[in-house]
């Protein structure tokens, strides 16, 4: 199991890959930008590519993962992200079980898993997962499974005080709202198209993260 500090400062700033919001551009080169202008994670999502695909893609971003030293996890498939020598992976409510996956994962490797209510972040934690992914906190239309779900800063704030290990909060996240996930007790933020579909991606990493400052300064 990682460090929890150190584990809390790469998870300051996730962006979740999503090759159609790229556009006409690289994905890869959208990731790039972020990463360089201050990112400190990246998951690959890819829900419609096989695992043969998935594997490519993992190995093609795991060389820009550790250039910038950052957090590298693969969305769902421990094995993949095992297969491709990613840090770890973050689990949702139709994958594997953490505790599942935990027996047979090296010690250091990082298993994130999705929870919005305490109940299921408490066994989350207890069964062995090193940080939440909670939200949607402001809507996503990303996720067409979680399309009108909201749970807002203070169910937020109630998530990462029921746990001791990090949460991220993710889902409808910009710099006009960062400040306010910060301020809720989450360790970072997720994003997908704040990032992946920002016509400049640099910039649009750097709004985040001075909005990220100026809200821990107001906890």
């Amino acid at each position: 199991m990682p460090e929890r500090s150190k584990l809390r400062q790469r998870l300051r700033l996730m962006v979740i890959s999503d090759r159609a919001l790229a556009g006409e551009r690289r994905w890869l080169a959208v990731v790039e930008a972020a990463l360089a202008a201050g990112a400190t994670a990246v998951q690959l999502r890819d829900k419609g590519a096989r695992s043969a695909e998935l594997l490519e893609l993992a190995r093609d971003l795991r060389p820009l993962a550790e250039r910038y030293n950052a957090l590298f996890l693969v969305n769902d498939r421990f094995d993949v992200a095992l297969a491709a020598g990613a840090h770890g992976v973050h689990l949702g409510d139709d994958d594997l079980p953490v505790a599942a996956v935990r027996r047979v994962v090296p010690r250091e490797f990082v298993i994130g898993r999705s929870a919005d209510t305490e109940s299921d972040a408490r066994a989350a934690e207890r069964d062995g997962a090193d940080y939440l992914g909670v939200g949607s906190v402001f809507g996503t239309r990303t996720k067409q499974e979680v399309l009108g779900e909201v749970i807002g800063t203070e169910q937020l704030a109630r998530v990462a005080r029921a746990v001791s290990i990090p949460i991220v909060g993710i889902g409808g996240v910009t710099p006009a709202n960062v400040a306010q996930v910060a301020s809720a007790g989450a360790a970072g933020i997720a994003v997908v198209s704040a990032v992946m579909a920002a016509p400049d991606p640099a910039a649009a990493t750097r709004a985040l993260l001075e909005s990220w400052e100026q809200g821990r300064k107001q906890e």
